[in-house]
């Protein structure tokens, strides 16, 4: 795991690369945004040929380790302009490890009209016509790709809204079964994707004789069975999770009051028992058949948090059903029949667009009566308009942001034009502060405080939990670890510490890795300023002015207490420089 491939699309050409000693400690989205930092110019068009796509496994990625394959998605973000990293599941970061590769970097323009597909073996790199490919849904190419490639390789690719370059377009990446439906969906990538003429990567699998890549196998078994034992005695990862899902978490923000109901318009769903998570499972199993209420979205994940939903016949309709689509395209539709839900996520899933950016289009064309809130019929018909290329699915793949100010209505919830996650930021202001602040933009997984044991609606002490929310992930995500594993890592710290120290030597403390945490920050903020772009966004007015119910919490953390958020950060950087 100590290479680079460089693949230059424009000459068909590709090179393999050491690892610079700079990025020797890099992974995921430590990585994938350092190289957009230093290679990218901050200020090229996002669909120009001078942005880099990246992709990127995590420091401990490659083995049979639970939850350590993650894969990172790096670009310069067509919806909000500024550096974007989107995390997925599946076998592609794994694959990538195994075949000795800390990172894929695609650069340059197919020729147009001559998509490719990207072959990677471990000695070999093969560019392949797409034209066979270009125009189809993830699942009807992927029935394709299989039968050329085999099962054993992962595939990353685009639906019809990537090749399209459209802003809520995402890239999936195929689980252990095959299916492309694990998603970096955020930030418009898949978009670049398309605009770089890629229609899919195909990594082979790597042969199975060494699974472990480092200086001490005995300290990194006992680091993972001490892990693994705390994921499974913690609640969150051994009760929850493995039972629920993140469905769950459709109660837990019930009850907290900052459920996304009819655009933002309440707190609280009427029936929470009829549509939260301990009603899909009691679904799934009353129905069986090929259904499952704990799925591994990664290969040997302990928690195993996805699901496979089925129809009353127990046929499949999709997989995985999470809580922010549950959200964005359920309870913040008034659609509220889990049928219904599914349907429309599997149709997102084939069309590659980001489950969540596509619900926040859907309220704005309910606002405007386009269709009806609550009518499915009238979603899924306008949601198929993304794929035809039509003028209004043209609009609608903007994003919310950009869809609404076409319609000139004021009420889409979005910071540095991205869609902001399903925990309502007037009752969780921890989130709030994260979704204004963060260099990722609109986005709950770069700062998610909603677990934490705090008063939420109360403003005092927001800002400085949010940053230190904002730091945890930023570590986590680039040692390609899953961000459910948190709970298990508090309860024995020593062990993630002790897994770096077995793959790369050294003394390794949590402080240790909070600065790769702060190190990336500060690589995307510094990127995001060079660019144009604020430390700071702003919800739009209703968010200020509407009282949620039923706690009537509103947002009262201002600018002033915001806009040095980032001070320190820098201060300690310089710090450490003179030290």
């Amino acid at each position: 795991m100590e290479n680079i491939l460089r693949l230059n699309l424009s000459a068909k050409k590709w090179v393999k690369e050491k690892l610079p000693e700079k990025y020797k400690l890099l992974g995921g989205r430590g990585l994938s945004s350092r190289v957009i930092a230093d290679e990218v110019p901050p200020t090229c068009d996002p669909l120009g040929k001078h942005n880099k796509l990246v992709i990127t496994c995590g420091l401990l990625a490659g083995t049979s380790a639970s939850s350590t394959n993650r894969v990172s998605v790096g670009a310069k973000s067509p919806l909000t302009g500024g550096i974007k990293e989107s995390n997925g599941g599946g076998v592609t970061a794994y694959n990538m490890a195994r075949l000795g590769y800390r990172a894929l970097i695609l650069e340059g323009r197919a020729f147009p009209g001559k998509p490719q597909i990207i072959v990677v073996d471990k000695d070999d790199v093969v560019f392949e016509d797409a034209g066979d490919l270009w125009g189809m849904g993830t699942f009807s190419a992927m029935e394709k790709l299989t039968r050329r490639f085999g099962e054993k390789a992962s595939y990353t690719l685009i639906g019809p809204a990537g090749e399209m370059k459209m802003c809520l377009a995402g890239i999936a990446h195929t689980d252990m079964e095959g299916r492309p439906s694990r998603y970096s969906a955020r930030g418009g990538l898949g978009a670049v994707m398309g605009g770089m003429g890629v229609k899919a990567i195909v990594i082979k699998g790597a042969p199975e004789p060494s699974l472990f890549y480092g200086k001490d196998e005995e300290l990194w078994n006992d680091a993972f069975n001490r892990l693994g034992k705390s994921i499974q005695t913690q609640y969150v990862t051994g009760e929850m999770m493995p039972n629920y899902g993140t469905a769950l978490t459709m109660e837990q923000m019930q009850g907290a009051g900052g459920l996304v109901v009819h655009n933002f318009r309440q707190g609280q769903l009427d029936d929470i028992d009829a549509f939260g998570g301990r009603k899909m499972r009691e679904v799934i199993l009353e129905r069986g058949g090929e259904g499952s209420t704990s799925h591994a979205c990664m290969p040997d994940c302990l928690i195993r948090c996805s699901n496979i939903f089925a129809d009353k016949h127990g046929k499949e309709i999709n997989s995985p059903m999470e809580y922010e689509t549950l959200g964005f395209l359920g309870t913040n539709l008034l659609l509220l029949n889990l049928d219904d839900v599914n349907q429309l996520n599997h149709l997102c899933n084939e069309i590659g667009i980001d489950t969540m950016e596509t619900g926040a289009v859907l309220a704005v064309a309910a606002e405007e009566g386009l269709i009806q809130f609550g009518n499915f019929q009238d979603m899924e018909k306008l949601l198929r308009e993304i794929a035809t290329s039509s003028p209004m699915g043209r609009l609608m793949g903007l994003g919310a942001a950009s869809f609404a100010k076409a319609y000139g209505c004021a009420r889409y919830a979005a910071c540095k034009g991205q869609t902001i996650g399903a925990y309502d930021p007037r009752t969780i202001k921890v989130n709030g502060v994260t979704y204004l602040t963060s260099p990722m933009g609109g986005d709950h997984t770069a700062g998610n405080g909603m677990f934490l044991p705090i008063d939420h609606p109360n403003p005092e002490g927001k800002v400085e939990e949010s940053v230190r929310c904002q730091t945890t992930p930023a570590w986590i995500d680039s040692l390609g670890l899953c961000l459910f594993i948190r709970a298990a890592h508090l309860a024995d710290p020593s062990a993630i510490c002790d897994a770096m120290k077995a793959r790369y030597g050294g003394e390794w403390t949590q402080e240790d890795l909070n600065e790769i945490g702060r190190e990336t920050l500060r690589a995307e903020i510094s990127f995001n300023r060079k660019a144009g772009i604020p430390d700071v966004s702003f919800f739009p007015d209703f968010m200020l002015e509407e009282p949620l119910p039923p706690l009537n919490a509103v947002w009262e953390i201002n600018e002033e207490e915001l806009k040095n958020i980032w001070a320190p950060l820098f201060a300690a950087d310089k710090n450490s420089d003179k030290g």
